[in-house]
């Protein structure tokens, strides 16, 4: 449940700590569309000191919060397909509980190892993807090879509206359903896997798969928050006020900083970042074990 906030914890409710924390989460978002959210945790558990599960309780709600006010900024640029994030988002939401439920029956260092281990994953395809040139959004009509069974999982017509065939809902329902798995256990939004799956399977033009990846999240997150409620596990409240508090302008200034930097360039230094977020999370689990 959410925790109760008591005369300490009002005292603590926009400690620079959290707030600082959560700016920080909130400009990584910005920049990568949700992949940001793989920080909240080693800052929750390290930096904030909250314990690794309930770490996932706050990572969880601040990310829903956080992801919902820049779905409305985007929609009203019409930068979110809503029936291709909804699909994805269904799929996770089926998954987010069995997530949560593996997560109450590991230990918490090795719940820290493993999610250490797929930050360094994310961090290899990061770095990789950063030096292929972008999709741009086409017609898949226009496309060579595009008879049934063949060519893109995703098609679009002329006018850029996704066709929605059973081949292209499996393929994004499977990237939905390892969202939302992943989003339980570790309690990460998962733009990292959303944004580049849209772009590749659904051949997405990268804006519009940035605020889709944003409402998915939404979603996804808060099916992970209620499992959490749900599963008697408590979420502190004094920290998450406080986390949100830095996360969502720290949202607002990613974007903005986001808007005029080269995309290569903002995935390369995530990438490093979060090896060496990873590598620190890493050498404190193991010492202190």
């Amino acid at each position: 449940m959410l925790g109760w906030i008591d005369a300490a914890g009002v005292a603590s409710l926009f400690a620079w700590e959290s707030v600082a924390a959560g700016v920080l989460v909130g400009l990584s978002m910005g920049l990568t569309g949700g992949g940001g959210a793989i920080f909240a945790v080693p800052m929750l558990v390290y930096w904030i000191g909250v314990s690794p599960r309930a770490a996932v309780g706050v990572s969880l709600l601040t990310v829903a919060i956080t992801a919902i006010v820049g779905v409305v900024e985007r929609l009203r640029h019409g930068h979110v397909e809503i029936r291709t994030g909804l699909l994805l988002a269904v799929a996770g939401m089926l998954t987010a509980p069995v997530g949560t439920w593996l997560g109450a029956m590991i230990p918490g260092p090795v719940l820290l190892v493993s999610f250490a281990v797929l930050m360094l994953g994310i961090a290899h395809l990061m770095w990789h993807k950063a030096g292929v040139p972008a999709v741009r959004q086409v017609p898949s009509d226009t496309l060579p090879g595009c008879d049934e069974g063949r060519g893109p999982a995703c098609r679009r017509d002329p006018e850029g509206k996704l066709r929605l065939t059973s081949r292209c809902a499996r393929v994004l329902a499977v990237v939905g359903l390892v969202v939302g798995l992943l989003s339980g256990l570790f309690g990460v939004g998962g733009g990292f896997l959303i944004v580049p799956s849209l772009v590749t399977f659904a051949m997405m033009d990268l804006s519009v798969a940035v605020g889709t990846s944003l409402l998915v999240i939404t979603l996804v997150g808060g099916s992970g928050v209620a499992s959490e409620l749900i599963s008697g596990r408590e979420i502190p409240l004094d920290v998450t006020v406080g986390f949100l508090t830095g996360s969502i302008p720290g949202l607002f200034a990613g974007s903005f900083v986001g808007r005029r930097m080269p995309g290569p360039l903002v995935a390369r230094i995530f990438s490093m970042t979060i090896v060496c977020v990873a590598a620190f999370v890493i050498l404190k689990t193991v010492a202190g074990w």
